[in-house]
């Protein structure tokens, strides 16, 4: 699907470089670049990263993975508003930011034209590429004034110069990216965790307002950090972040009892569900292994039996009126 009014199409399942930079363990070279192969002979042909997903461990990993792709069948995705900068006093610590990786650089907030400019150049450089085709301004959550007045106008002007197909925003929340898509001129949106088997909180007013611009969206965290990303729910279980509440568990295990009852899988109805409101124009879905690659591709083209939905709103764990596979 093409993003927005741009020539920039997108799989409709993308690939999350966000855990081959090390997102709350260390993964080793092979396992990551492996993913990252993995998802390529599954079809995925859009490949999302950003400087903060492990320092810019994550954007050289997938350069190196996609070296021997051919190009004109790659969409590729980064983001800016984080510059990396040397930081010699933490190298021996590690990343408190939740990257297993070693904190020899700093994370900088920077949302001005000339550190959007910097930030993909040094991105580039990371991925081994002379071209990304979308730019994402990434989570300017309290940094509204800069991100739209300074950030913004540079990637337009980026997109109209050819420098790169498409623009957008990306964030863990939906108030700004409704404000983003209703205040400029976007191709797309990466909406993290608030459109979700668990939470909806952008059907109200968001993702109606992106189909009436012509936004397109890119749905990531639709297992809302861990918690719905297998049918084992292990004490370890993450959402958004942190380890799920009590509550939080409960209900996941009474969604997965009547997904379970019907021979489905929880990450598959979590990914058909988020897959089928119009607005989505792919689903991007983090993988550290190539078997876990394999996996979500299988799951993510295996219909859901039309009596989960009506049972899982009837048993007022999905509200009424989403929009659902088939509907």
């Amino acid at each position: 699907m093409k993003l927005g009014g741009s020539d920039v199409e997108v799989s409709p399942l993308g690939f999350g470089g966000a855990v081959i930079g090390n997102l709350y363990r260390a993964v080793d070279e092979e396992t990551a670049l492996g993913a990252v192969d993995a998802a390529w002979d599954a079809g995925i042909r859009y490949f999302d990263t950003a400087p903060h997903y492990g320092l810019g461990l994550a954007e050289r990993r997938l350069g190196t993975a996609l070296a021997g792709q051919p190009r004109s069948e790659l969409v590729v995705s980064t983001k800016v508003g984080r510059l990396l900068v040397p930081s010699p006093r933490t190298a021996n610590t590690r990343d408190p930011a939740g990257f297993d990786v070693p904190a020899d650089r700093e994370r900088v907030w920077d949302f001005s034209a000339d550190g959007v400019r910097r930030s993909l150049e040094t991105s580039l450089r990371r991925l081994g590429l002379d071209r990304v085709d979308l730019v994402l301004i990434h989570d300017p959550d309290d940094h509204w004034a800069q991100a739209v007045d300074e950030a913004y106008p540079a990637l337009h002007e980026l997109r109209t110069q050819g420098v790169v197909g498409a623009i957008g925003v990306g964030m863990n929340q939906w108030r700004m990216l409704e404000r983003f898509a209703t205040e400029t001129d976007l191709d797309a949106v990466m909406l993290a965790g608030r459109y979700t088997l668990l939470e909806q909180s952008a059907a109200g007013t968001m993702l109606p307002t992106c189909l009436r611009r012509n936004v397109s969206v890119l749905a990531a965290g639709v297992f809302n950090g861990g918690v719905l990303a297998t049918d084992e729910l292990g004490p370890e279980a993450m959402f958004d972040y942190a380890p799920a509440s009590p509550e939080l568990r409960a209900k996941v295990a009474r969604i997965a009892d009547v997904v379970h009852r019907h021979g489905a899988s929880l990450p598959q109805v979590a990914m058909a569900f988020t897959r089928a409101h119009p607005a989505v124009a792919s689903v991007v879905v983090g993988a550290r292994s190539a078997g876990e690659v394999h996996r979500n591709a299988a799951l993510f083209d295996r219909p859901v039996p039309s009596a989960v939905w009506a049972e899982l709103v009837e048993a007022g764990l999905l509200p009424d009126g989403m929009s659902l596979p088939g509907a």
